[in-house]
Parts: structure tokens; C-alpha cells; sequence
């Protein structure tokens, strides 16, 4: 009974409403006839007809409508029951998208939870980097700033300069040839000092002056680095110079030396703006070398040393080969005497196997004498003898 039938401006209807409706409508037909048989009390009786055929009108209308709100009850019953049945499938349907939403939401959020534990982890490792990538840094500048204290003081930057050096001719060269801080005739001891097989050695000046491009590259207007530019070549030139006049003595040294420039950047931007100081560094037959060149430089001075152990061995190869010819020729003469003898040893097993033949056919001569006979064996006896005798 309580079972929503219709909604009439969006007011639900129920079932049992609609027959307190219907009953209302019943009530209200009543009491019009009620009201009709009390006003025409007086005209009852003429009327009487009228209100007995409008009587029977109204219960036929009654009846109608009576059979008109079973119908409607009956209509109403049957769409309550299709509403009910589409309810329960619409609810059973929402039911069913309910769970299948929130199945996909579940996966869908499994998902991104993976995704979301997956990139926190890319980030722990790409954090774990950047800290690692930081800690470097932090070295880096460590050390970068211990670089420019050892290049603000002048022994130290020296110092790093021969150490660099150092490394490098180490690193390719064998040891015994090379010295540093070697003494020449002059008294004068250059930092590093390469022997060359069967030549004079070769010197390496590690004491490049830095101060001056530290200055041209520290300079902010243009006469700061006009005058820069200007010290830079008198101090680079000055100790090619010196380079030249201490350490080019002539045969006892090689006809150039190499001063060494411990950056790349430094001869980079001497090769690019001061090319007229590294021509006349190379005039004073000084060469300017960077670390990369002067590796280059180490690599040529290896084959060279390679070579000069290449030709001893090949020389003590050709003496040890020539006592080998000659051992091979004494070899061959006795060679050649064993086949003598062996050829004689030959000879005499053949003259042996002759002797033994000819032994082997007398035997059998004698075994087919015949000694009833005495003539015939008389006469046969001697021939045999005289063969052996003969063969002997």
C-alpha cells in the first residue's frame, strides 16, 4: 500500500493515497446527492422521476467510476510492480556499475600507488645522486680552491707545474732515461732532463711564468689588460730567454728545449692571442708544450727509445746469428765425415754379405758331393778349392 505509484508535481502517490482519493471522490458524490435531495425537498415528488433517473444515472456513474478506479487501481498495481521491477534492476544495474567503478578505482589506485612507490624510489636514487653529485661539488671546490692558493703563491705554482711534469714524463717514459733537476757543464740544473739514444738530451722547463696571464685574465677595462697583455709578453719572453741561454748548449744539449705550460687553457689563449710571443719562442728554438702536447711529445721520445733497443737487439741478433752459421758450418763437416763413415761401414757390409754368399754355395756344393765314386770325386774336390782360394 505504500508502494510509490506516480509522482504529480513532484509529489509521490502512493497506492493507499489513491484510494482515500477514490474514496474522497465517493464521499463528495454523496453528499451532492445529499444536498440535491434536501434543496428539492419540496419538488420531491415532481421530481421524484428526475432524481430516481438521476439516481440511477449516478450509480451508473458511480458504478462506472467505480469500475474505472478498480481499473486504475489494477493499472497502478501493475506499473507498482514494472516500477518495482525496474527499481530492483536499476538498483541491481547501479549495484553492478558500483562495483565494477570501484573495482576500477581500486586498480586504478593499486596502480598509482605502484607508480607513485616506483617514482618515489627513481627519486630516492636520482636524490641519492644528486647528493653524491653534490658531495663532488663540494670536493671540487675544495680542491679548486686549494688550486688557486697553490697557484697564488709563486713556489707553489711552480711546484705544480714540475709536479705535473713529472707525472707525465714518468708515466711514459721507461726509468734511466730521463732526470730531473739534472747538472749541466754550466752549472745549471733544469727540471727535467730526457737522454736521447746516441744524441744529446732534450731539457724541459716546467717554471712557465703564470702571474702575468693571471693578471691579463683578472684585468676589468681595456688599459688593465693593455698592460696585462704587455707584462705577459715581457715575462714569457724573458725567460724563453733564459731557457735559451741557460739550458742550449751546444753538444751537450739538444738545439731546442721545451717549456712546459701546466694548462691547456694558458696555451690555448697564448695560441690565440699572443701568437707573435710563441713565434718568437720558436725562433729562439724554445717550444711552448701544453700537458697534451707534451704527452705527445713523451709518446715520439718512446718510439725513439723503442727504436734505439729495436737496433741493439737487432745487432746482437746478427752476431748471435753469424756464430749460429758458423756452429751450422762445423756441424755440416761433421755431418759429412759420419756419412764417410757410415758410406765405409757400408762398403764393408757389402764385401761381408759376399763372403757369406759364396761360403753359403760352397757349403751346398759340398753337401751334393757324392763320395762313392772315387774319380768323380777326385776330379770334382779340387775346383771348389781352387774358387775358394780364388775368392779369397
Amino acid at each position: 500500500m505504500s508502494e510509490i505509484l506516480f509522482v504529480v508535481a513532484n509529489q509521490p502517490v502512493s497506492f493507499g493515497m489513491a484510494l482515500v482519493a477514490g474514496g474522497v471522490v465517493l464521499l463528495l458524490a454523496l453528499l451532492v446527492l445529499v444536498i440535491v435531495v434536501a434543496r428539492g425537498g419540496a419538488a420531491r415528488t415532481r421530481a421524484a422521476e428526475d432524481a430516481a433517473q438521476r439516481t440511477e444515472d449516478l450509480e451508473l456513474r458511480l458504478a462506472e467510476m467505480a469500475r474505472m478506479q478498480a481499473e486504475t487501481v489494477g493499472r497502478l498495481q501493475t506499473m507498482g510492480e514494472g516500477l518495482a521491477a525496474r527499481q530492483s534492476d536499476l538498483a541491481r544495474l547501479v549495484n553492478e556499475r558500483l562495483d565494477a567503478v570501484s573495482g576500477r578505482i581500486g586498480q586504478s589506485m593499486e596502480a598509482t600507488t605502484k607508480q607513485t612507490v616506483e617514482r618515489l624510489q627513481h627519486l630516492h636514487e636520482r636524490l641519492a645522486l644528486i647528493d653524491n653529485a653534490q658531495k663532488n661539488l663540494n670536493e671540487l671546490s675544495s680542491q679548486v680552491t686549494s688550486l688557486r692558493d697553490v697557484l697564488s703563491n709563486k713556489q707553489a705554482r711552480g711546484a705544480f707545474g714540475q709536479a705535473r711534469m713529472e707525472a707525465i714524463v714518468q708515466d711514459g717514459l721507461p726509468k734511466g732515461s730521463f732526470q730531473f733537476q739534472f747538472t749541466l757543464s754550466n752549472n745549471t740544473r733544469p727540471d727535467c732532463v730526457i737522454f736521447m739514444p746516441e744524441q744529446p738530451p732534450l731539457v724541459i722547463d716546467a717554471k712557465f711564468p703564470l702571474e702575468a696571464v693571471t693578471a691579463h685574465r683578472d684585468a676589468k677595462t681595456d688599459e688593465q689588460r693593455r698592460l696585462a697583455a704587455q707584462r705577459l709578453r715581457q715575462d714569457v719572453l724573458r725567460h724563453v730567454a733564459d731557457i735559451a741561454g741557460k739550458y742550449l748548449i751546444p753538444g751537450e744539449t739538444q738545439d731546442l728545449a721545451l717549456m712546459f705550460v701546466p694548462a691547456e687553457s694558458v696555451y690555448s689563449e697564448l695560441h690565440d692571442t699572443f701568437d707573435d710571443v710563441v713565434q718568437k719562442s720558436y725562433r729562439s728554438r724554445v717550444i711552448i708544450v701544453s700537458p697534451s702536447l707534451l704527452m705527445l711529445a713523451i709518446q715520439v721520445m718512446q718510439q725513439i727509445h723503442k727504436d734505439a733497443r729495436m737496433r741493439a737487439a737487432a745487432d746482437r741478433i746478427r752476431h748471435e746469428v753469424a756464430h749460429m752459421i758458423n756452429d751450422v758450418g762445423r756441424m755440416r763437416e761433421r755431418v759429412l765425415k759420419l756419412q764417410q763413415h757410415f758410406t765405409q761401414s757400408g762398403e764393408d757390409l757389402r764385401h761381408i754379405l759376399i763372403s757369406a754368399e759364396k761360403v753359403e754355395r760352397r757349403a751346398s756344393a759340398i753337401e751334393e758331393l757324392d763320395f762313392g765314386e772315387g774319380e768323380r770325386t777326385a776330379t770334382v774336390i779340387p775346383a771348389p778349392v781352387g774358387k775358394l782360394g780364388a775368392a779369397e
